[in-house]
């Protein structure tokens, strides 16, 4: 019997973010990253979305460990919510690995943590190449380009699977050089007359580095604004990643103090988060920095589909409260770090893989690289369309699908995972379209009325100026009392229905509202 190996995504195809694939041998296991997703306006309250672990969970006695490709949240973020349940070796390269080990200090697992050098994956059916997030940058700024001699080598050992990333194969060319935009921001630099207010993410080293090297060069001082960007440069600077030149930091209360043109504030909330820094600026509600005229505010990221909205607005207050904004519809601010499209195809050229499987995106995105990898020759045999929870399971000689595998999100709000489903969201987009009346009654024991009904309105209408539908509302609720039969029993959900039913019915006949009714039944 041949051996086979399954790949089973977890998270990341099919959608933006929450990145984990499964690899199993038999009945042993690793896991290709473990990464979040920020919630949309479709989850109101969530913090985080992380992928459903309980498949690799119950593998746990042959579950052997993470490997993480890179350091960004969308592939390491749900890695302390896995290890809270098992404890496995995190496999990672150092800046990646320093990150993890900071984030988990946060969540008190610190002492529970196994975190060593990357390794590659070989398997029984031969070499699994699995990319992660990467560009091809000709002249990166560290000066260390990609390694595509050995991705060559790989090639010619000959690779069984190669599942690439697929978020840019709608860009025709190759991706920019971070070079590029270094040069780009040196302009903006140079004619800027006042403060500048740059957002990035804050694991972009380099973009980061960049813009530390411009301040100084130009004698601006930087403050760091937003807890992971703090973190991350102190991490970057003590490995060696990013070079910081003495007294370039001020603590932001120092650098307000200077004049404008001597201050760079390097932020968070690129993608218009509502409580980071950049957003506070724009809402007028940030401790110390208020935007005037004069300022500029770079946007130095491209927008996460879905955020386009949230950005949108930040960009529109920043405006109006006088500032220059700069954000990649308007000016040449940011370069991927996604492969495009000739990018793509000479990854697959390399590697030259039995089998292909795009990953890391939107549907479009993975029929866009599947067509993108048809057209270089590769037979549609070869190329393994798949979304969460569909396996491709490979042998020496086949591969094929198999769907079935238990995937989903789970939701994560305050100290709470997975408790918050469904109805409980239900219940809150309601709150949200429609509020909320909560109507208190207190009986006597013998069933009889002795208080009430009080009514509270959250949501629904202004109380002070809808008085008559007020009292409407407590003359529908004694009606629906009266209205029970005398020999029926005194029952709190039966009383609790009949009022709820007739408010309901009054209000969305009044107003065309349906709110969530909250009867309070008291018994004294």
């Amino acid at each position: 019997m041949e051996p086979s190996v399954r790949l089973i995504p977890l998270g990341g195809l099919g959608e933006i973010g929450l990145n984990m694939m499964l690899i199993e041998s038999g009945d042993d296991a690793i896991a290709v990253d473990c990464g979040l997703m920020f919630p949309d306006d479709e989850l109101p309250g969530v913090d985080y979305v992380i992928p459903d672990f309980s498949y690799a969970l119950a593998k746990r006695e042959r579950f052997h460990g993470v490997v993480l490709t890179h350091g960004h949240e969308d592939h390491i973020g749900a890695l302390p919510y896995l290890l809270r349940s098992a404890r496995l070796p995190v496999y990672a390269t150092p800046l990646t690995r320093a990150f993890v080990a900071d984030k988990l200090r946060e969540h008190a697992l610190s002492e529970a943590a196994d975190l060593r050098p990357r390794l590659a994956i070989d398997t029984p059916v031969g070499t699994i190449v699995h990319t992660g997030d990467f560009k091809l940058d000709p002249s990166p700024l560290d000066g260390e380009p990609a390694d595509t001699r050995r991705f060559a080598e790989l090639g010619e050992e000959g690779v069984a699977v190669l599942c690439s990333d697929s978020t840019n194969v709608d860009r025709p060319g190759h991706t920019q050089s971070e070079i590029e935009v270094g040069a780009a921001l040196a302009e903006r630099f140079d004619h800027a007359t006042g403060r500048i207010i740059l957002a990035t993410f804050a694991s972009h080293i380099h973009r980061i580095q960049q813009v530390l090297t411009l301040a100084a060069a130009r004698g601006r001082h930087v403050a760091l604004l937003g807890r992971s960007m703090e973190r991350n440069v102190a991490i970057a600077a003590e490995l060696g990643y990013l070079h910081l030149p003495a007294g370039l930091l001020r603590p932001l209360e120092e650098l307000v103090a200077l004049a404008p043109e001597r201050q760079v504030i390097l932020s968070t909330g690129s993608q218009g988060e509502p409580n980071s820094a950049l957003a506070l600026m724009a809402a007028g509600e940030h401790k110390y920095v208020q935007i005037a005229r004069g300022d500029l505010v770079v946007i130095s990221a491209r927008v996460i589909p879905g955020n386009e909205r949230t950005v949108g607005r930040v960009i529109n207050a920043l405006y109006r409260l006088g500032a220059e904004v700069l954000y990649e519809d308007n000016a040449f601010v940011h370069v991927s770090g996604h492969a495009s499209q000739e990018d793509l195809k000479l990854m697959l050229k390399l590697t030259q893989p039995r089998y292909f499987v795009p990953v890391h995106g939107e549907y479009r995105h993975l029929l866009g690289h599947a067509r993108l990898a048809a057209g270089m020759g590769f037979a549609a045999d070869r190329v393994l369309l798949v979304e969460d929870g569909t396996a491709v399971e490979v042998t020496p000689t086949t591969a094929r699908i198999i769907p079935g595998y238990p995937t989903g999100r789970v939701l994560v709000d305050g100290k709470g995972i997975g408790d918050v489903g469904s109805v409980v969201l239900r219940d809150r987009q309601i709150l949200a379209d429609d509020g909320v009346i909560a109507v208190a009654l207190t009986f006597d024991a013998g069933g009889a009325v002795v208080a009430g009904p009080e009514i509270a309105s959250r949501g629904v209408i202004y109380v002070k100026e809808n008085e008559a539908l007020l009292e409407d509302m407590k003359s529908a609720v004694r009606a629906a009392l009266t209205a029970r039969d005398p020999a029926e029993p005194w029952d709190r959900d039966a009383i609790g229905a009949r009022v709820r039913t007739a408010v309901r019915q009054l209000v969305n006949q009044r107003v065309q509202r349906k709110p969530i009714v909250l009867p309070i039944i008291l018994e004294v």
